[in-house]
């Protein structure tokens, strides 16, 4: 009895596999699918730009809410992403002076500065220059510019200036400060007088003195 019961079992799990197999032919079904749950899958929704009578406004599409801040995008640090300090300019690097960060200067400066600008920041001799630009760019030795607080570099590559186009989007915050702490020390080095060079260089470089 019990052995003739097992039988019966295994023949109806194996008749429902071969029929369950059978139902996995892999073509594609005329029918519409079975829904459970048709308010799941079936969904009023209102598309980008879209009218909605719900509103009072007849927006679809709803403002953010005030104060919504993105992901990441919580700037409470003035000095760091502005570059000010209340209503006046950073006189101080936000950011801590150190040989890696200078490096990293110079390296984005030649990317991105020295096309204009040229390899000491005076704009002689400068990519664009040579190429017969019509505006002579400006030379960060200008006694003008080495009085500047150094967040007017960071704003001036953050928003641009004149001719110039922002470079916010290219050149991220920290790496825009690095760049206004090269700028310096090219304004600093380039303002030296030639006897406070090493003897050996200006020799070697065929300068005067």
């Amino acid at each position: 009895m019990r052995r003739t019961h097992s039988l019966l079992l295994l023949a109806s799990v194996l008749l429902a596999s071969v029929l369950l197999a059978a139902g996995c032919r892999g073509d594609l079904a005329i029918e519409p699918p079975i829904h459970l749950n048709p308010n799941m899958d079936n969904q009023k929704y209102i598309e980008s730009q879209e009218g909605s009578k719900f509103w009072k406004d007849g927006r679809g599409m709803r403002p953010q809410v005030k104060g919504t801040i993105a992901i990441g995008e919580l700037r409470e640090n003035d000095r760091l992403y502005r570059g000010m300090v209340g209503n006046q300019l950073t006189k101080k690097l936000p950011v801590k002076l150190t040989e890696n960060l200078l490096k990293r200067g110079k390296e984005r400066y030649n990317i991105y500065c020295r096309p204009c600008h040229g390899r000491t920041g005076t704009g002689k001799n400068a990519p664009v220059v040579t190429k017969g630009i019509v505006i002579q760019p400006t030379s960060y030795l200008e006694t003008r510019l080495r009085k500047m607080p150094i967040g007017h570099f960071f704003q001036v590559i953050t928003k641009g200036i004149r001719n110039m186009p922002s470079y916010a989007v290219q050149i991220p915050v920290h790496d825009r400060w690095a760049i206004a702490a090269y700028v310096r020390v090219l304004q600093i080095a380039g303002s030296q007088p030639i006897e406070r060079i090493p003897s050996a260089v200006r020799q070697r470089k065929g300068w005067s003195k």
